[in-house]
């Protein structure tokens, strides 16, 4: 399998997944958090050097209902407590980055159980894992072109994004969405400029490892012209 170099996740479809079975959406999330913990081991497995997943909008933390984003901080806090412990994490020496505006918008307890999974990672270099926590594209490249001095350059633009550490996203996978295949905020504008992109219509907490290997093979049969 032709594996990708960077793969980035938008995991659509928790809130939908509850609602088709009579649910109320905080179960969808915890079920979609049970999935990125399946996904993330094989992540680790397949040996994937870069895998970012988008863990939040800055639109889900600021337009839900107080009762939802509340659940969601504890699912937050509760998931990246259990990352910094995990010892698949610190077996295979995986870092843990996290961008995005969580320290402005998330709770005190759960931005130090998020902290905390940077801080015992921040030694390891075998692979990257990157959350986007209250993060929108569009912000970041506002403050990107807030903070360029002088003449714009590609480089100058690389180097004020809040993903300056990550290469370029060669994958794109976006559950939930195949009949509606759609970007939402920007996503990582910048880093999937040349990006394949991938759309299924599994809800996010049925997109376990078969699926996510199903993707890869997918990506392995195209070809990438980067727009030659």
């Amino acid at each position: 399998m032709n594996i990708p170099n960077h793969v980035a996740l938008i995991p659509d479809g928790n809130r939908r997944w509850a609602k088709k079975r009579g649910l109320p959406s905080f179960v969808g999330h915890k079920k979609g958090a049970e999935t990125l913990e399946k996904i993330i081991y094989e992540v680790i497995s397949l040996n994937i050097p870069y895998f970012s997943f988008w863990g939040s909008s800055l639109d889900n933390i600021t337009k839900r209902s107080k009762s939802e984003v509340n659940y969601l901080f504890n699912i937050f806090e509760e998931y990246f407590n259990k990352i910094a412990d995990e010892e698949k994490i610190h077996k295979n020496k995986v870092r843990i980055e996290i961008i995005g505006k969580w320290k402005e918008y998330f709770p005190q307890s759960t931005i130090n159980a998020m902290q905390k999974a940077i801080d015992v990672t921040k030694n390891y270099n075998n692979s990257l894992i990157t959350f986007l926590m209250a993060y929108n594209g569009t912000d970041e490249i506002i403050d990107c072109f807030k903070n360029i001095k002088g003449e714009i350059t590609e480089q100058k633009i690389k180097e004020n994004l809040w993903t300056k550490n990550l290469p370029p996203v060669d994958f794109v996978i976006r559950t939930g969405c195949k009949d509606d295949p759609h970007n939402s905020a920007g996503f990582m504008m910048w880093d999937t400029a040349y990006s394949q992109l991938y759309f299924t219509n599994k809800f996010f907490p049925d997109f376990k490892e078969k699926e996510f290997r199903k993707a890869l093979d997918d990506y392995s049969k195209r070809e990438r012209r980067k727009g030659a």
